[in-house]
């Protein structure tokens, strides 16, 4: 009895945590964590691509295809990470234990089914696989080796994404940091040894990749067996009832567009790429794991909101969540336009870091890289409104913007703009995209404001001061 006290008095202690902390304090103390992980993983990224630099123009090309089919396993267990974690961040927040327990345990266990089919499939046919995401017949080889090792490891990595985003749902995402961070440092550390101390090469990259997406897996895991989180993960408890999934996969379709559609976009920029060689595959490769590293920021900075929305929104602490999407939109986008303005200053270095003996690979790269630092500051809006409409349960509105960027701007504008600009056409086509997905996410972003002003009634104008 006195276990079971205790336990409920720690619920009700994060519970005023998550409702009572002032909201400036409460997102950016959740959203540090967030952001290192992020970070980290954005770094390792780099690295990976870095390293692999060394070995040639083709095997960095292997890169940027390989980063398709990841970006196809994070698909996976981000969709189900949050859809799950968005769900057990309502049902916490309405005092509902045991629907968010069921919520946990049905995400993390079809992650893993998930993945291992993943993996049987793509192992059998990773030669056409890798032709499919757009490997050249000289990138082939690397991309061949850097992939099959990436698909043995895609169970794991589907579990550690949800167990990540359900502990950053629950407000504990200094626990994910620690799994997530782990791995990505591990990982910098193996690549080197493998690739160049055992003579590995690409395959070397991957192996490191996997092994270090073990050790997150297993930290991860191991913190949720001694009870650090708000939920179990138990297989008894995975649902028998087809709502569950389905709102699984609703509450998580945002994630899902987004991702699946970073996965077919990074695709279609390959194959356009590669029309103007395995230099313009290379440029757009390293500027992409440079992208995602600055994006990655707001990428924390948005996962740091989203508990402090899902959870305000379920206990109907409506002004709460209102002043959340402005602290949150108006810092990311100061923090975007400071990193894009020392990026832009000093993009033919940061270039001439990866491939400073292919003048082609840094000319292209450049340009690439400056365009998109011009629309980058955007995303402080359109992540803070796609984030905000999905944690609170706003699915619809929530998978159309998340569709927007990658889906219906982008895929239309890098198949049209090549044939008439050339390889300028390549460049262009995310820039563009991300101006347009600014232009879109305002609207619904304002709407839904107004609506929790409506519901929060003076209380929401009160804690916005206005």
């Amino acid at each position: 009895m006195e276990a079971m006290a205790q336990e409920e008095a720690r619920r009700q202690a994060h519970y005023e945590k998550m409702t009572q902390t002032p909201v400036p304090k409460l997102v950016t103390t959740l959203a540090i964590p967030t952001i290192i992980s992020m970070m980290v993983s954005a770094i390792y990224n780099m690295a990976d691509t870095f390293f692999v630099s060394q070995l040639g123009t083709s095997a960095v090309g292997a890169v940027g295809i390989v980063f398709s089919l990841m970006a196809i396993i994070q698909a996976i267990g981000f969709t189900l990470g949050m859809g799950a974690g968005t769900i057990v961040s309502l049902h916490l927040g309405a005092k509902e234990q045991e629907k968010a327990t069921c919520a946990a345990s049905t995400g993390f266990f079809t992650a893993i089914v998930l993945g291992l089919l993943l993996t049987v499939l793509g192992s059998l046919f990773v030669t056409p696989l890798m032709r499919l995401l757009g490997a050249t017949e000289t990138i082939l080889p690397y991309a061949r080796d850097y992939g099959q090792y990436i698909l043995l490891a895609a169970p794991i990595m589907c579990a550690s994404f949800v167990m990540n985003n359900i502990f950053r749902c629950e407000g504990k995402s200094v626990l994910g940091m620690l799994g997530i961070g782990t791995g990505g440092i591990l990982n910098i550390i193996l690549d080197p040894i493998f690739i160049f101390g055992f003579g590995l090469g690409t395959a070397g990259a991957a192996i490191a990749t996997a092994l270090s997406q073990t050790v997150s897996f297993l930290i991860l895991l191991i913190l949720f067996l001694k009870g650090k989180s708000d939920v179990r993960l138990r297989i008894t408890m995975v649902s028998r009832k087809l709502r569950t999934y389905v709102d699984i996969f609703t509450t998580g379709m945002p994630t899902l567009c987004r991702q699946g559609l970073a996965s077919i976009a990074s695709v279609a920029l390959n194959v356009n790429a590669a029309l103007y060689g395995d230099a313009a595959v290379a440029a757009m490769s390293i500027v992409g794991r440079l992208m995602f590293f600055m994006f990655s920021a707001m990428l924390g900075f948005g996962q740091g909101f989203q508990p402090v929305a899902g959870f305000n929104y379920g206990a109907k602490k409506y002004g709460r969540v209102h002043e959340a999407i402005r602290f949150t939109s108006i810092v990311g986008t100061v923090v975007m336009a400071v990193f894009s303005l020392v990026i832009f200053i000093f993009a033919p270095q940061i270039m001439m870091a990866f491939r400073k003996d292919d003048a082609v690979v840094i000319e292209l790269g450049s340009f690439a890289l400056r365009a998109q630092c011009l629309v980058m500051p955007f995303c402080g809006i359109t992540t803070t409104a796609n984030m905000a409409l999905q944690s609170t349960g706003q699915s619809g509105s929530a998978t159309f913007l998340a569709m927007c960027r990658q889906g219906v701007f982008f895929l239309p504008l890098i198949l049209v703009l090549p044939r008439f600009c050339g390889v300028f056409g390549v460049q262009l086509a995310q820039p563009l995209a991300d101006a347009c997905t600014m232009a879109a996410s305002v609207p619904f972003l304002l709407h839904f404001m107004h609506k929790l002003k409506a519901m929060g009634g003076q209380e929401g104008n009160n804690l916005c001061g206005e």
